[in-house]
């Protein structure tokens, strides 16, 4: 893991579930999730690509709530994976 990368998780786990911040339930201790957007099947995206989900977002939560439980519906009530790593990006530049 090169310096810039641990740089890049460390902010993300100090913000936090992204969902989580836009539901209004404050911080969740995250996953690191890389977005699938522009990766090929079962390639990893970039480490830059990454949006912090809580294990409940991330894999734990149901479908509905899981991204990993069913991505459309969960991009259908929080966002795609691109928008989250927008709003990600953002509060990363604005907060930290």
């Amino acid at each position: 893991m090169t310096k810039d990368e641990k740089k890049h998780y460390d902010k993300l786990s100090q913000l936090g579930c992204i969902v989580c911040i836009k539901e209004g339930w404050g911080y969740s201790a995250p996953h690191i999730h890389h977005i699938r957007h522009g990766a090929g099947i079962g390639q990893k995206s970039h480490w830059s690509l990454a949006i912090p989900l809580c294990p409940n977002h991330h894999q734990n939560g149901g479908y509905g709530i899981a991204l990993h439980s069913g991505q459309k519906e969960f991009e259908r009530k929080f966002g795609s994976e691109v928008e989250l790593l927008q709003e990600t990006i953002k509060l990363i530049r604005t907060k930290l």
